[in-house]
């Protein structure tokens, strides 16, 4: 599919404790099944990997969930039947290539996969995809500083985005 025919919708939500970003991960665990795809992009503590923690809740998969960052990618299996959660840090890859390598395509039609740093390079892994991008509200870093999460479901996938996240 061509990008220019591909079906977005957008929902920006605040979030503004860390707790807050936690319930919003387990939120879109419930909403997620085989096969989907999240792009996560934001600065350093922004809080990637506490929104994966909260879709790794919402999944039911083993844990604990931490930042991949140095083993580029960690599978959390399943503890209730449902879909693995196959979490990456793509901040250390080179390019697609190296992306690639991971053969995530292997597993991706029976798991759920979110790439974090994945902006640029993790689009091309599906057709449709939630691609979520952090920011700090003021750009200070202070702790318990709202976010601004915007949630952008791309493919008719994510058509009922809006109402599934009211």
């Amino acid at each position: 599919m061509e990008k220019s025919e591909e079906r977005s919708v957008g929902v920006t939500l605040e979030v503004p404790t860390t707790e807050d970003m936690r319930r919003l991960g387990l939120r879109l665990g419930d909403l997620l099944r085989p096969g989907d795809l999240l792009v996560l992009t934001g600065d350093l503590g922004a809080g990637k990997t506490t929104l994966t923690q909260g879709i790794g809740e919402g999944l039911k998969v083993r844990g604990p969930i931490t930042s991949p960052t140095f083993v580029i990618a960690r599978v959390h299996p399943s503890l209730a039947g449902g879909p693995a959660l196959v979490h990456v840090d793509a901040y250390r890859l080179g390019g697609f290539a190296e992306l690639d390598d991971l053969d995530l395509d292997a597993s991706a039609e029976e798991s759920v996969t979110v790439v974090e740093w994945g902006e640029g390079l993790a689009e091309g892994l599906a057709d449709a995809r939630l691609e979520v991008i952090i920011s700090r509200g003021d750009g200070s870093g202070e702790p318990g500083e709202t976010r601004k999460v915007k949630i952008i479901g791309v493919g008719d996938r994510w058509a009922g985005l809006e109402r599934d996240l009211r």
